[in-house]
Parts: C-alpha cells; sequence; structure tokens
C-alpha cells in the first residue's frame, strides 16, 4: 500500500497509458480540444493578447512553437504555451468544470506547444495527445475533490491558477515521458509555481492565470528532467498544496487497476456567450421572462420597467451593478440580464465598450436588484436564478433557470459546439483551415502525426492529408 498521495499521483501520471481511455473519454476531451482552440483563436483578437504577445517578443530560442493562428509568430514552447493560454481564458469563453475550475485551457496550449517543438521519433499521434491532455485534466479534478471548498464558486484562489498549474505539470511530464520519479518532483515544483488571488477577476490580469499555469506547468516538467527536486510529499500536507483550500483531506489515488477517469462521470459546460458561467443562469432565465415583454417583436420602453429583481448566489465578485469594461462587463449578473433583456440573446458584441455605455444599459441597471435565497448555494452543480419583472402599472412576470443550455445536464450538441468553433475560428482562419480542422480533432485519435494539427493551428493548411492517418482524406 502507497502511503504518499503524491507519489500516487506521480504513479498515475507515469503509469497510465492509452488503453487506459475510454470512448466517453475520448469524446468527451475531443469536444473539450475544440472548444478550446475556438475560443483560443477568437481570442487572439482581444487587447489582452496583444499585450501579452508584444512581452513575450523579448524571449528567443532556436526551439520554437506556434502561436494559434499567427503563421508568422513563434515563441518558445513556454511562452507559446503562455499567450495561447491568455487568449483562451481572454474572454472567459472556455470550458467550465464541477468542483469549478476551467481545465482545458492550461493544458491544451501546453501540448500543442511541444508536439510541435520537440523532435520525436516515432511522432507525436492523436493518442498521445489524448492521453497527456486527460491526464492534466484527471490531475486537477483529483486534486478539487481533496477540499469540500473546491465544491463552490471561489472565494479566495482562482481555480486554473491553482490545480491548473499542476495539471499542466502532470500534462507535460507524460507527454515529455518524464519517469515516475520526475513526475513526483514537476509536481512538487509546480506546486511552488501555483496561485492567483480571485481579486483579479474581471480584469485583464485574470486571462494571465491560465497563460501562467500552462507556461509553469510546463517549466516545472523540464526542471524535474533537469534534476531539480522539491518536497516529496507536497501533495500530502496542508502547508504545501493544502496552503490553497480550507478543510484539506487528501487521499491516496486508486492503483491503476481499478482508475476509472473523472471526465467519464462528470461532462463539461460550454459557454454560449463569453461570460462567467454562473451569468449563463441569469441569461437563460431573462431570455424567458422578455417573452412576456415583447409586443409586435419589440421591447416594452424602458421605463415601463419599473423594478427587476435576480435571485441568485451570494458570489462577489460577479455582483457589479455597473461594469466599466467588458472585462466586469462579463462578471456581472445585472449586466448579462439587462443585455438578455435588451437585445433578446448575449454574444461577443455584447460586451464593447459601446453597448456597455449605452443609455438604455445604464438606465436598466438602476433597477437591478439581488436577493440571495438560503437554499441557492454558489455551486455551477446546483445554483439557479429566477428573475422577476416589475412593471410601472405592478404586473410582475417571473421565470427560473435550473439548467441552461450548454451546462452538463443539458450539453450543447455536436452540431452547436462545431458551429461556435466555426464563428470563433473564422474570424482568423480561412474556412477550410476551419473545416480541416473539426475534421482532425474528429478524429483524433486515428491521427498519427500531430504536426498535421500544429500545421493547421498556424492558419496555413497543408495540400495533402493522407499521411496523417494512413489514407487519403
Amino acid at each position: 500500500m502507497l502511503k504518499s498521495v503524491t507519489e500516487s499521483f506521480a504513479r498515475v501520471i507515469h503509469g497510465l497509458n492509452v488503453g487506459h481511455l475510454t470512448d466517453h473519454v475520448i469524446q468527451r476531451s475531443k469536444r473539450m480540444i475544440l472548444d478550446t482552440l475556438g475560443v483560443g483563436f477568437l481570442g487572439t483578437s482581444t487587447e489582452v493578447f496583444h499585450k501579452v504577445s508584444q512581452y513575450s517578443k523579448i524571449y528567443s530560442s532556436n526551439i520554437s512553437s506556434t502561436v494559434w493562428g499567427q503563421p508568422d509568430f513563434r515563441l518558445p514552447p513556454a511562452y507559446a504555451a503562455f499567450v495561447n493560454g491568455v487568449a483562451i481564458h481572454s474572454m472567459d469563453f472556455d470550458d467550465t468544470w464541477h468542483p469549478a475550475t476551467h481545465p482545458s485551457g492550461a493544458v491544451l496550449p501546453v501540448l500543442t506547444a511541444l508536439s510541435e517543438a520537440l523532435p520525436q521519433s516515432p511522432k507525436f499521434s492523436g493518442l498521445d495527445l489524448l492521453l497527456a491532455f486527460n491526464v492534466g485534466i484527471e490531475v486537477q479534478g483529483r486534486l478539487l475533490h481533496f477540499s469540500k471548498e473546491a465544491n463552490d464558486i471561489p472565494k479566495r484562489f482562482h481555480p486554473p491558477s491553482v490545480v491548473g498549474t499542476l495539471g499542466s505539470a502532470a500534462a507535460a511530464s507524460k507527454f515529455l515521458g518524464l519517469s515516475l520519479t520526475q513526475s513526483q518532483e514537476a509536481l512538487a515544483i509546480a506546486v511552488s509555481h501555483a496561485g492567483a488571488p480571485i481579486a483579479n477577476a474581471a480584469t485583464q490580469t485574470k486571462p494571465l492565470h491560465i497563460g501562467n499555469a500552462a507556461r509553469l506547468g510546463m517549466e516545472a516538467a523540464f526542471l524535474a528532467m533537469l534534476g531539480l527536486q522539491g518536497n516529496k510529499e507536497i501533495l500530502d500536507m496542508k502547508v504545501g498544496f493544502g496552503a490553497f483550500y480550507a478543510n484539506y483531506c487528501p487521499k491516496v489515488l486508486p492503483s491503476l487497476d481499478s482508475h476509472t477517469w473523472l471526465l467519464d462521470q462528470q461532462d463539461v459546460a460550454f459557454k454560449r456567450f463569453p461570460a462567467h458561467l454562473a451569468t449563463h443562469w441569469v441569461a437563460d432565465a431573462a431570455a424567458s421572462v422578455r417573452k412576456h415583454l415583447v409586443t409586435d417583436r419589440a421591447l416594452l420602453p424602458t421605463d415601463h420597467i419599473k423594478r427587476i429583481v435576480l435571485r441568485i448566489p451570494d458570489v462577489q465578485y460577479v455582483n457589479r451593478p455597473f461594469p466599466d469594461s467588458e472585462h466586469e462587463a462579463r462578471h456581472s449578473f445585472q449586466y448579462v440580464a439587462c443585455a438578455t433583456l435588451l437585445d433578446g440573446d448575449v454574444t461577443v458584441p455584447s460586451f464593447h465598450e459601446s453597448q456597455i455605455n449605452r443609455p438604455q444599459m445604464r438606465g436598466l441597471l438602476r433597477k437591478v436588484e439581488l436577493e440571495h435565497p438560503p437554499d441557492n448555494l454558489p455551486s455551477f452543480n446546483t445554483l439557479y436564478c429566477e428573475i422577476s419583472v416589475t412593471l410601472t402599472d405592478g404586473t410582475t412576470f417571473t421565470e427560473r433557470s435550473n439548467t441552461f443550455y450548454g451546462h452538463w445536464r443539458k450539453p450543447l450538441s455536436q452540431k452547436d459546439l462545431e458551429e461556435k468553433f466555426r464563428t470563433n475560428a473564422s474570424r482568423t482562419l480561412s474556412c477550410n483551415t476551419v473545416e480541416s480542422l473539426i475534421k482532425i480533432v474528429g478524429k483524433l485519435e486515428d491521427l498519427e502525426d500531430c504536426s498535421l494539427l500544429t500545421t493547421l493551428l498556424k492558419g496555413s493548411s497543408p495540400l495533402r492529408h493522407h499521411t496523417a492517418f494512413g489514407e487519403d482524406q
């Protein structure tokens, strides 16, 4: 029997192989990969991506990796992972898991950067990438299950900056073929790289949490390869990884013979608009109320609305009555409710400055009140939103959302997931490249050489695909 939690994690990272992957996990993780690529391509248009790209240009190396959608821009692997990770979270459009974190953004950029930068014979395959990706996701989920605090929407640390850094290190360790001992050291090093406060939510700094998790986890694996050592019981200790979570109660992982994937049991949520996940319940409920307010396809004049009450969990960093920036608007229950009432839905342009500052919006925001029912707990698995709109004539309409479309209880169809990818990626890539990526990710487990994928990520499309799958496409 293993006594060390940390060693049990290292054994899982080192010991899992493609034979452990289930069809269910492969299908779910391919959806996560496609969605993450799409929001990453979209994120290359943002101001925060531009700023971190300019900064990262001071670094150079003989070994380099692609910045997604930028055929003429390459960086050392760790910094390519950094800027691609920032792009993924730049609009808060990436996937969300339970217990709460954004699992994919800290892992996928690491693997695309490494698969391109490192000489490998035989070449990294799609199954190699899927295995390492799922190892990185699994480590995050297992760590989150060690604390009851992690079940709730975070109050102290932003989870991707904590578990994402270790997920990145685990994925890199698997992909690079680290030994059991090296994998254990990589986790220890990663813990000292982990952690960022939730206070930077709704700012341009929050996307850096994902980028840093990707970069620093990769660096932890590289340092472990070079023999750097850390505390071999880092995950066992309350003064180790336990410093990030209250009520930390780690347990030795089951042996590989009885391994089950958390992703088999718990799917992720995919967002239909770029904002904090909790606001998606608000949009769903507000869209239902709006049907009572529309006459002849036009919304009632806003001066006919006297009061808007949102009954939602008490999540302070998403309580922003008058957001002043796109990042604050993405973290505002009030703004998403009013945008839905005014426009019928919420989209990427909904968070442009012109939309945030329009007089109708500012006027409607003044009428919003929040209530926090004691049964509405701050958990993505159980929360709900109830909205009541009272008109000046005293009429009140009330609607409630328990689950929105895109949540793991009501998952996006494959058709809608692919359409989201097309919409996001087509802003950067040609239609042919977009369709090629959908096809390749859809058959990722059959891909013989990941270089086809990384070539497409540059924004250029290879002429022939037959070498990847062993047949003409």
